[in-house]
């Protein structure tokens, strides 16, 4: 009985400590390069982003068309693949005359560095400082947009450097809420090393939010994303019927133009 426990106790620990020591390639899929920026979206250029830890980031800024320019959009990515996979959402917003940046994470796109909670928060600072520094976009005149994973990446930025306004796309409430759904058998939140904890960063910020997400969600189940909009008094909810988290209704859908749009005019 004492052995069986004994090996029982081993293949555990083994488990969770494989689990701590690989679960960032569980959170992080750095799929692909992004092409030359011309070739994707009109007008669009190349820029590089400098991390307050000395990285040098690629991103793609592209100037709004048929409109005053007098917003910028900062888009923050998901999880998984690079900035070209965001090019029809940016198109579509610079043809409503916003101007927009995409950029890819440390170890995405053929960035150098490894993607953890500190160093995208680090990158996404990188991103506001070109808008502000750079392109010459005031605080007043930025609408954060977060994709998933990006919701809570842009979520910690506004809660330092508030925005005009805040569309989060498919958010959680925190990354270990997300963990447990997906593994209920393991101890998720002993265990995360990245926390993301969104709710906590959103409850100091002051601007308006607009939440959308899709009610077939697989991946962030829909009432996690209802909970972050119910925890801001004011903020609103844009369901999406039918939409799962990768579906073309939630990449660049009338729904999330919109959503940013009305931000970018209040």
């Amino acid at each position: 009985m004492l052995r069986a426990l004994l090996v029982v106790g081993l293949v555990v620990a083994v488990v969770l400590g494989l689990a701590w020591a690989y679960q960032r390639r569980l959170i992080y899929f750095p799929v692909g390069r992004p092409p030359p920026a011309a070739s994707v979206i009109e007008g669009a250029r190349e820029v590089v982003l400098s991390t307050g830890d000395g990285l040098r980031l690629g991103a793609w800024y592209v100037p709004g068309r048929g409109g005053a320019g007098e917003t910028a959009v900062l888009v923050a990515n998901g999880n998984a693949g690079e900035r070209s996979l965001r090019a029809p959402l940016a198109d579509a917003l610079a043809r409503r005359g916003l101007a927009v940046l995409l950029f890819d994470y440390r170890g995405y796109g053929g960035n150098p560095g490894t993607p953890s909670e500190q160093g995208l928060a680090l990158d996404v600072r990188a991103a506001h400082r070109y808008l502000v520094e750079e392109a010459g976009f005031g605080p007043d005149r930025l609408v954060y947009y977060g994709e998933s994973l990006g919701a809570a990446v842009v979520t910690e930025l506004a809660a330092h450097s508030p925005p005009r306004g805040l569309v989060l796309r498919s958010p959680f409430t925190d990354l270990a809420a997300v963990g447990r759904y997906h593994y209920p058998y393991l101890p998720v939140r002993m265990l995360l090393r990245d926390r993301y904890p969104l709710t906590t960063h959103l409850a100091k910020v002051r601007r308006p939010v607009i939440v959308v997400y899709g009610t077939a969600d697989s991946v962030v189940p829909a009432a996690q994303s209802r909970a972050v909009a119910e925890s801001v008094p004011g903020a609103t909810a844009v369901a999406i019927p039918g939409a799962d988290h990768n579906d073309l209704a939630l990449l660049d859908g009338p729904e999330i133009v919109e959503a940013v749009v009305k931000l970018a005019g209040s």
